[in-house]
């Protein structure tokens, strides 16, 4: 039997850590060898550090794990090529790679990214993709080259969006998909039976980061499909918000699951409770349902909970 290939594995949140769970079953053509991660955050009101979820599990597997401030650092290419490997494998790592990384692993990089690329290169595909009201994304191992996401493509897989599916659970699903995937192919991969493709550039579409003051829902400005877009895309973090008003007094409360109203209704600037949850009458005379919210410093409730404590008073937007 051929001897395994060494694969070095790069990635950090715990959306990735079945990334690498998947690779660590599957060991009968590869190892992982390593496991490069970012450095560990300080606990708050306290000295220690807690390590990614990815470090976590590595350190559990009894895996090496490398956590270098810069990834671009001469000591941490000088290390990586001391590991000799055949492939790295990125999964949300959250560091650029240099030329100089690039060009250590014998069958190069390969990036599990969580959308149909070209479309939706960069920080937030996922995020982006459930703004723009998808119906269809998917997940793509490309091979990684300096320009961001950007490589070959070597497979990809569609994926058909539910109406109602946020963020994080999407994210979760497509880095599954990717792993199952990435595992499939490797053999052929490595013996070079695959035929990369390169992308079609000029329909390259941007992902870029989200920003906490975009999770701000205007219903003046914006009817309620488009604000339930953000409302999926947002959820996790940096989550969206409503300002309302409860009698007089205006608050601001955390939005957390929507639906859409298929019923216009004239009066804007309502919010009226219904079976259905919070309908809250847009601008443009469309309705948002408001299923599960959270007022400042109390727990997240459901439209009927929030409801009853309001003890009769009345809501509006504006």
């Amino acid at each position: 039997m051929p001897e395994r290939k060494k694969i070095v594995f790069l990635g950090t949140p715990a959306v990735v850590v079945p990334v690498l769970e998947r690779l660590l079953a599957a060991n009968d053509f590869f190892t992982v060898i390593a496991v490069v991660s970012q450095l560990p955050a300080r606990a708050p009101r306290g000295q220690s550090v807690i390590p990614s979820p990815v470090h976590k599990r590595a350190a559990e597997a009894g895996i090496k794990v490398m956590t270098p401030e810069n990834a671009k650092s001469a000591e941490f290419i000088e290390e990586l090529r001391g590991l000799n490997p055949d492939l790295c494998v990125t999964a949300a790592y959250g560091q650029v790679l240099s030329e100089e990384f690039l060009a250590v692993p014998k069958f190069g990089t390969l990036n599990i990214h969580p959308s149909l690329l070209p479309l939706y290169r960069g920080a937030a595909p996922v995020q982006r993709a459930l703004e723009d009201g998808v119906s269809t994304t998917g997940v793509t191992i490309a091979r990684t080259v300096r320009a961001m996401d950007a490589g070959p493509v070597v497979d990809q897989e569609k994926y058909a969006v539910d109406d109602s599916v946020q963020a994080p659970e999407l994210l979760a699903k497509l880095f599954e998909i990717g792993a199952e995937k990435l595992v499939r192919i490797l053999p052929d991969y490595f013996a070079g039976l695959i035929d990369c493709r390169d992308q079609q550039h000029e329909l390259a579409t941007k992902a870029k980061k989200m920003l906490p003051e975009e999770g701000l829902l205007q219903p003046e400005v914006s009817g309620a499909r488009t604000l339930h877009n953000r409302v999926r895309a947002f959820a996790g973090w940096p989550g969206t918000r409503l300002r309302i008003y409860i009698a007089d007094e205006q608050v601001e409360v955390k939005v957390l699951k929507t639906r859409v109203s298929p019923v216009l209704k004239a009066k804007s600037g309502q919010i009226i409770f219904s079976d259905e949850g919070l309908e809250l009458v847009c601008g443009d005379g469309s309705v948002l349902i408001i299923t599960d919210l959270q007022a400042p410093g109390k727990r997240a409730l459901s439209a009927r909970e929030f409801w009853n404590g309001l003890r009769s008073k009345t809501l509006r937007w504006v």
